[in-house]
């Protein structure tokens, strides 16, 4: 008798690929729209990755950070603003649970993975327009508004923040349609044009006290400050995986064209020029690839510490990230521009819209100075000092 026949589930980043050619096709279009991607990001909340990082004893998939991370390179190769987004979501559920304590976010991660919620984000730290008044032991009010808040229209659940008095960050977790919240839809910039990363309002909102993030709190221990560090390697693999989708949009054009009428080769394939191109490409790439291993690995290793995490082994994760970011952004940056060298002036053409590969990544190249990640790494190597901990370091 034959065996029975188990199904075959496919794996997360199975479905984090089957997703990216979904979004391949109408990515070029709609970068062009600009505004909120709804369709999309409704068919990831229909995918099940929204749950890949809420452990298992709250209904979710408990997956490692490779896969988490594999699966946001996969969607960033054809579309980085989804990527973005869906990052980011991974992030905020970390942030929760590094900033408090289980009997705090067991109820909003059940709630995240029974029904697929989007988390979205209106923290940014170096904002402070947004203020945070204590009404009286149980309720705060917040009011402002908060610039780069990527992800927040149309999700689920908000991670906002404000300052105090005496000028403390607090941040909350809110449903995202709690009374008062707003978002201008102000965002209109070069590239990740449909991450929503515009303002959102605050108009006396009430946060209640068992919402805010006060246990450890942000930042307060070596082991809570490997948030920073999870969002900067979030933007690791979103520049490598558009490096690595106009790296493919440049390898499958140019298998079809003819080599320059100069050139002894008649296909373009076969032209020593071209061929050193894509060698160079390549072996940024693998560069990027082992260095962003190496970087997941590391934070995996600091992740299963746990508690005990203490500063030194913190700091050895920073400076893998640091590096790998160093290496991501200058290769991210040099395919998408040089990738219009291999395939010639017929890839400028506007439908094609394939600028969108360098303007996507100079724009996320910019969340923080690229000069100070050299500068921790570069104090590291001459004095053994590793960064000391921040929202971006």
């Amino acid at each position: 008798m034959n065996a029975p026949q188990h199904p075959i589930h496919p794996s997360p980043i199975d479905i984090a690929q089957q997703l990216a050619q979904t979004f391949a096709t109408t990515a070029a279009e709609r970068d062009k729209q600009g505004g909120n991607p709804k369709h999309e990001r409704d068919l990831i909340r229909q995918s099940g990755l929204l749950s890949l990082s809420i452990p298992k004893e709250f209904g979710g998939q408990g997956a490692d950070w490779n896969t988490i991370f594999k699966t946001i390179q996969s969607i960033a190769n054809v579309d980085s603003s989804l990527a973005h987004v869906y990052g980011f979501h991974h992030l905020l559920i970390a942030t929760v649970q590094l900033f408090s304590q289980k009997q705090q976010y067991q109820t909003w991660f059940e709630q995240t993975a029974q029904n697929n919620l989007f988390w979205g984000n209106t923290l940014n730290p170096l904002d402070q327009r947004t203020t945070a008044t204590k009404m009286n032991e149980n309720e705060y009010i917040f009011h402002g508004d908060k610039s780069f808040c990527s992800g927040s229209m149309d999700s689920d659940i908000l991670l906002c923040s404000g300052f105090n008095d005496a000028g403390k960050l607090l941040i909350g977790v809110i449903p995202t349609k709690r009374e008062g919240v707003s978002f201008l839809g102000d965002w209109n910039n070069m590239g990740q044009r449909q991450t929503d990363s515009g303002t959102s309002h605050f108009e006396q909102v009430k946060i209640h006290q068992s919402e805010l993030l006060l246990n450890p709190g942000p930042l307060s221990t070596p082991y809570s400050s490997l948030r920073p560090l999870i969002a900067q390697l979030i933007f690791v693999h979103l520049f490598l995986g558009v490096a690595e989708g106009a790296f493919d949009v440049a390898k499958q054009t140019v298998q079809t064209q003819k080599a320059w009428s100069k050139s002894l080769a008649e296909h373009a394939v076969n032209d020593p020029f071209t061929q050193k191109h894509f060698a160079e490409f390549y072996v940024q790439l693998e560069s990027v690839r082992l260095l962003a291993q190496k970087a997941i690995d590391t934070l995996q290793w600091a992740w299963d510490i746990g508690e005990a995490l203490n500063a030194e082994q913190r700091g050895q994760v920073s400076i893998a990230i640091a590096t790998a970011k160093i290496a991501a952004t200058h290769t991210s940056l040099f395919i998408t521009q040089n990738i219009f060298q291999v395939m010639g002036a017929r890839a400028t053409t506007a439908k094609l819209n394939l600028d969108r590969f360098w303007r996507n990544v100079r724009t996320q190249t910019l969340h923080d100075p690229i000069d100070y990640k050299y500068q921790e790494v570069g104090e590291w190597v001459l004095t053994a000092k590793v960064p000391d901990p921040s929202f971006y370091s």
